[in-house]
């Protein structure tokens, strides 16, 4: 069996990354700069705006992110699938020829989708929170300060103002929470989506361009893992239950710990399973 070079996407991945880690700490600062202890109305507007138009030119750059790195990794899947296929001589040379067939087109247009809705999710939660956050800020600070009757920094209590401040800070350092109910700042939640979805495109390349070829059996990748996916690592699987041979489906191992979120293993396909 060849061994098909593991997938390597971290620059890529690091610099989306980076560019949320950069977004957030724009719009941290910017909440920073409001006078909690006087806002206005038209302070907190403006503040917003400024979040609005952060957020819109991040989702400008994930958007073409996703659209431009996604496809590398199925493309990267196909080339798997014909160099350990015996298609191709080399790696390098399997992916010079790799062409998307039908279930590969679909499955890359349908995973950009995905995953440029939740970037997008991300995103817009983070402005929910913020604006919600502002809100609030704005009517406790207002009414902290006509209750003492004056407007002056010393009306509010130290106390009160680092309350202030902490809502508008945590309104930006939780982007999501996911269905487990746990929440994630932004930029970690991202980094996690998008290996999870880079590995995604490949893996789903690789079954696709096999199958096509007649072909649906994998071998699960060895890394040493120590969680869950260990058990499988090196085991055959088969496509589906529909297909002969007495091995776990892909459905099975992946119900089954395999796969996980930022799992880095792969699938090779093998004309002759092994036993």
């Amino acid at each position: 069996m060849r061994r098909v070079p593991e997938p390597n996407y971290e620059y890529e991945i690091a610099r989306l990354v980076s560019a949320y880690t950069k977004a957030m700490y724009r719009i941290a600062t910017e909440l920073q700069r409001l006078d909690v202890s006087d806002i206005t109305r038209a302070n907190s507007a403006a503040a917003l705006a400024e979040v609005v138009r952060i957020l819109t030119e991040l989702n400008g750059q994930s958007s073409e992110w996703v659209t431009r790195n996604l496809p590398i990794a199925a493309t990267d899947g196909v080339a798997a699938a014909i160099y350990a296929l015996g298609v191709a001589d080399t790696f390098e040379e399997a992916r010079k020829i790799a062409k998307f067939n039908r279930m590969n087109k679909a499955m890359v247009d349908a995973v950009i989708a995905d995953t440029q809705a939740d970037l997008l999710a991300v995103t817009q939660n983070v402005e929910r929170k913020v604006r919600a956050a502002v809100r609030q800020v704005t009517a406790e600070s207002m009414r902290a300060n006509m209750a003492r009757g004056v407007n002056g920094r010393r009306t509010i209590s130290r106390d009160i103002l680092d309350g202030l401040r902490k809502k508008l800070g945590d309104s930006v350092n939780t982007g999501i929470v996911d269905a487990a109910s746990r929440r994630w700042r932004p930029e970690v939640y991202v980094d996690m989506l998008t290996r999870t979805k880079m590995a995604e495109a490949h893996r789903e390349a690789t079954q696709n361009e096999a199958l096509d070829r007649g072909v649906y059996t994998f071998v699960v990748s060895r890394h040493g893992a120590t969680d869950g996916c260990a058990k499988w690592e090196g085991r055959t699987l088969k496509l589906s239950s529909d297909y002969p041979g007495d091995y776990p489906t892909i459905d099975e191992a992946r119900a089954g710990t395999l796969f996980h979120p930022c799992c880095s293993h792969v699938l090779t396909p093998i004309r002759k399973p092994i036993e």
